[in-house]
């Protein structure tokens, strides 16, 4: 009988990331005076694997607050930004096994904004974002695992150094208030 056995399991069998940074032009309904605030909430997505990638659709609403009518009015334009990032992906097994897969798709960065402007002709407003997605394709993949020789495997070793670590306790030793 052999030493080794093939196990078909699943594992993270491809991953990959993408940083997006991007420029978006929102056209208020009155002509700002001066910028007073720029956030992006509402933040929502979805992946699927594309080819030999991962294809992430999504969406999020930015929020501007602005002042116009020579900074006496203020008003808040929001607008919603859809985008596709196309995450390439390196794949670290060659059993992997095709058939079915899973995508697991991760925001590392939540799109923010970092400078929310007034346009050079004054009427709209430039905002500059960024967002940064991870991604893992997990599937079917066959590892190869060493069989103990008599089938029997026991690691006695654990409770020893369990027990070692306990040695030193004070069991006097009470964490609370101070005695009065």
């Amino acid at each position: 009988m052999s030493d080794y056995r093939e196990v078909i399991t699943k594992a993270v069998v491809a991953k990959g990331r993408k940083f997006t940074q991007c420029t978006h032009t929102i056209a208020p309904s009155q002509k700002p005076a001066s910028i007073l605030g720029g956030w992006i909430i509402n933040h929502k997505y979805d992946a699927q694997k594309v080819n030999r990638s991962v294809e992430v659709e999504g969406y999020y609403d930015i929020n501007v607050w602005y002042a116009y009518a020579e900074n006496t009015k203020t008003e808040v334009v929001t607008e919603r930004v859809r985008y596709v990032d196309n995450i390439k992906l390196r794949y670290k097994d060659n059993n992997y096994l095709d058939d079915e897969h899973e995508v697991l798709a991760k925001v590392l960065q939540q799109p923010n904004c970092l400078e929310v402007n007034i346009s050079p002709n004054g009427g709209k407003i430039v905002v500059q974002a960024e967002r940064e997605i991870y991604a893992e394709v997990i599937g079917e993949t066959k590892v190869i695992v060493a069989v103990h020789p008599d089938g029997n495997y026991e690691d006695d070793d654990w409770q020893e150094d369990l027990e070692d670590e306990f040695e030193d306790l004070d069991p006097e030793f009470i964490v609370g208030e101070a005695d009065e």
